[in-house]
């Protein structure tokens, strides 16, 4: 693949150049192994495609049916009512409506996350309030200190991914509804679920019945990740029938296109084959984390989506990593580095077959380790690179040591004995406010121990890898710093929780006046370096709805 096909990524803001942008740009004219772009690879199958090709003529020659006959159809395979959903070209076609429609005048949103729940709500004037999931404790959500943090902005607006988007972090469906209860006050409360048909924590995570029954809560699904096609653009939104027939009014009759209403209707027939996808991609996750977290160095985080996570070796920029795995072994990792939270130490895989797992792990091994000379780690105490490619996100890292908070350590301590907030998934209800104590301002560098050397004890936990076999065969590679010993429980452990500070303080009451920062989090405007907090005027706040009838209402599929 030739070099100037790197360009590509200097001119996306948010996200990765497309497959046909790379295409065209190659050289042979095929595409790279996509690690990039969250698939399904096993759904559709081959037969599936075949009788897709068989009547490609008639699929793009006719006008598809009404939006209202396929999302019809979709119900009945989902058990769902169909005055409970509205479906859109694709997830970001209804973010954008949830947007303009039900986001009033500022939105909470933990970061990272996907990019258009930050991009289109400050696109349309909103004022958005980002809360760092700290890497400390493994990107793992606290929705305790979440919903402190909420009321102290005194945020309208409320956003979960579920399994989080690029870490696929996940939060378990108590633990879920006891939020959405405690957020009972605030205008709106969006669980994305574009990814949670790929997690096995359990049984029936999803909130969709429990989000019919409240008058404040969205549920957003994808069916384009899920069922391996990006390209056809289609995903629905799950709600009572009040906010639901809000969205749905302001869609176009046919803003579903003909493919999407020929997979939808193909579904019915082909239940045990997509049942069957999911749980390879399961069982390849497992596999895939497994070989990854046995490459001296990289951290590989516990995720229930069909990617993973992973931090680089100290040293290593993930935007030089992007450009040699794509140029020199035609391999298309996601680099993080134009993530809000995130940085280029970061890159999203993509759980893939095995067969492309290990040109993976040989590449990688070969950026990272292959030769001293041109090896993306350096040698050892030859110093840490740690760009996020935005200007604002390094003054931020900078300024914080990584942490994401500013000034912690400065705030004065409130009355003694005040408990911690529980931690996420804990059973505990969610109250009001609960006066918590914040973690760690500062996280040093980690020292790299020589040889034999036993590391001092660090500073805060790191997040468990899972067990590590033995690497794939491959070239041996040259000497390379030595990882820091982690311990080695079953596999993919919960990350342990940032410690808290000894001395707790009390929340002032009230919402935080605008322009002054949240103890906990950012807003955007300082995130992008701006002074100053802008928000649009208030509108009148939508009527409170009723809750629609539950009789009929079967579980999802």
């Amino acid at each position: 693949m030739s070099g100037n096909v790197t360009s590509l990524f200097r001119s996306t803001a948010a996200h990765s150049p497309s497959m046909a942008a790379l295409t065209r740009e190659s050289d042979g004219g095929a595409g790279p192994v996509d690690f990039c772009i969250p698939c399904n690879p096993y759904f559709p199958t081959p037969a599936m495609f075949d009788e897709m090709a068989g009547r490609l003529r008639d699929i793009i020659t006719y006008y598809p049916s009404g939006a209202d006959t396929i999302t019809a159809e979709l119900c009945g395979l989902l058990q769902l009512p169909p005055q409970c959903v509205a479906m859109g070209n694709g997830s970001t076609e209804l973010i954008t409506w949830i947007d303009h429609l039900l986001v009033r005048e500022s939105l909470a949103v933990p970061v990272p996350t996907f990019g258009r729940w930050t991009d289109q709500p400050m696109e349309t004037g909103k004022r958005v309030d980002m809360f760092p999931l700290q890497e400390a404790g493994g990107f793992a959500l606290d929705l305790a200190r979440y919903a402190e943090f909420v009321r102290a902005r005194g945020t309208r607006a409320v956003v979960i991914c579920n399994p989080n988007n690029p870490d696929g972090g996940y939060l378990h469906k108590q633990a879920l509804v006891q939020f959405m209860d405690a957020m009972a006050d605030r205008d709106l409360v969006v669980i994305d679920e574009s990814f949670l048909e790929f997690a096995d924590a359990e049984a029936e995570p999803s909130v969709v019945q429990e989000a019919m029954l409240r008058p404040n809560v969205v549920v957003l699904r994808s069916l384009g990740k899920n069922f391996g096609l990006h390209g056809i653009r289609f995903g629905y939104l799950v709600a009572n029938p009040a906010l639901a027939g809000r969205v749905r009014a302001m869609l176009p009759k046919w803003n579903l296109n003909s493919f999407a209403e020929h997979v939808v209707f193909m579904l019915r027939d082909h239940g045990p084959e997509y049942a069957r996808s999911l749980h390879q991609v399961r069982r390849d996750r497992l596999e895939m984390a497994s070989q990854l977290s046995a490459l001296p160095g990289l951290t590989v985080y516990p995720s229930q989506g069909n990617f993973l996570f992973v931090r680089l070796p100290v040293g290593a920029e993930g935007t030089v990593v992007r450009d040699r795995m794509l140029t020199e072994h035609r391999v298309l990792v996601r680099e993080c580095g134009n993530k809000i939270g995130s940085s280029s130490r970061f890159l999203r895989l993509v759980v893939r077959p095995q067969v492309d797992v290990r040109r993976l792990v040989s590449g990688l091994e070969q950026v990272l380790y292959g030769s001293r000379r041109g090896a993306a780690v350096p040698e050892p105490a030859t110093g840490t690179s740690y760009s996020s490619g935005t200007a604002a996100v390094d003054r931020l890292v900078s300024e914080t040591n990584g942490a994401g908070m500013r000034a912690l350590a400065v705030q004065p301590a409130g009355p003694p004995g005040l408990a911690a907030a529980p931690a996420a998934g804990t059973g505990m209800p969610l109250p009001a406010a609960v006066p918590v104590a914040p973690a760690a301002a500062t996280v040093g560098p980690m020292p790299v121990p020589a040889p034999q050397q036993v590391p001092a004890p660090q500073q805060v936990p790191r997040p468990a890898p899972v067990p590590q076999p033995a690497p794939y065969p491959g070239p041996v590679p040259a000497p390379h710093p030595a990882p820091v010993p982690q311990p080695a429980p079953g596999p993919y452990p919960a990350p342990a929780p940032a410690p808290a500070a000894p001395a707790p303080y009390s929340v002032p009451a009230g919402p935080t006046p605008l322009g002054v920062p949240a103890r906990g989090g950012l807003t955007a405007a300082q995130v992008r370096g701006t002074d100053g907090l802008e928000s649009v005027p208030a509108a009148g706040r939508p009527a409170s709805q009723g809750r629609p009838d539950p009789a009929g209402m079967g579980r999802t599929g």
